[in-house]
């Protein structure tokens, strides 16, 4: 099946959310890597998501605010953190483009263990910090548990000017509404929904980075393709459903 079309700006397609959380101050870096080399990452029945011919992988680094259940209050403490994740793009059975996340670093031990228990999402615990300073921003991750302990990464970017219309590119990495995850012996998607993004341009003065590499990906040879920031969205999760097309094979364990 054709993916479906890259939309910026969807309405939501769940009825009601089972997660909300906010992204704040939100660096995307992107480097064009070839879908031979993401294929064997991805969960059974999703394909690399590509771009002329072309797939990707992100280092995004963010802070995660007030993390609550359905229409409850954000978690405190808890619930807000930094997170700094390196991630690919999918596309299933159905055609739905998502992202696929080699690796979630996060500031809070909490948030980390119920998401390797409940979702089986790669989170490990990190010490992390974002400096803020006018237009800079300052990233730093330290891998904590389960590792290889040790493993960092330190980006610093200078905020630009305000993107009016995305390239397709840009599009491309950033309008995904949806995760695909490996859980329990079958493939689930999970679908989000925010606001389009308020995008900026970006200017990286310094990457330090060794996450890349070891979520089992070619370290970057060059700069990125792509350099993105955002001051953030509110965002809802909806119930994850199975990545495949009804009648495809014998049914999945429920």
């Amino acid at each position: 099946m054709h993916p479906e079309p890259v939309d910026h700006a969807p309405r939501q397609a769940f009825p009601w959310a089972v997660l909300r959380q906010r992204w704040e101050d939100l660096t995307f870096l992107h480097w064009a890597v070839d879908p031979r080399h993401v294929a064997p990452l991805l969960p059974t029945g999703t394909r690399p998501d590509t771009l002329n011919g072309v797939s990707y992988v992100g280092l995004i680094g963010f802070r995660m605010v007030g993390l609550g259940f359905g229409r409850g209050p954000g978690v405190p403490y808890f619930g807000t953190f930094w997170e700094t994740n390196v991630r690919l793009y999918s596309v299933d059975e159905t055609g739905r483009r998502a992202v696929v996340f080699r690796s979630l670093d996060a500031s809070r031990l909490v948030p980390v263990l119920v998401a390797r228990a409940t979702l089986r999402l790669p989170y490990l615990w990190s010490a992390m910090r974002l400096d803020r300073d006018g237009d800079l921003r300052t990233y730093r991750c330290r891998r904590r548990w389960p590792g290889p302990a040790g493993t960092t990464s330190r980006m610093a970017v200078r905020v630009r000017e305000r993107i009016d219309e995305p390239t397709p590119l840009e599009h491309f990495v950033t309008a995904r509404w949806g995760l695909h995850t490996r859980a329990y012996g079958r493939t689930l998607h999970l679908p989000n929904w925010h606001p389009r993004w308020p995008l900026h341009r970006a200017e990286l003065l310094h990457l330090d980075d060794e996450l890349v590499a070891a979520a089992g990906l070619p370290t970057p040879a060059g700069p990125p393709v792509s350099v993105l920031y955002s001051p953030g969205v509110g965002v809802k999760f909806g119930a994850p459903v199975a990545a495949r097309r009804n009648g495809a094979g014998p049914p999945e364990p429920q």
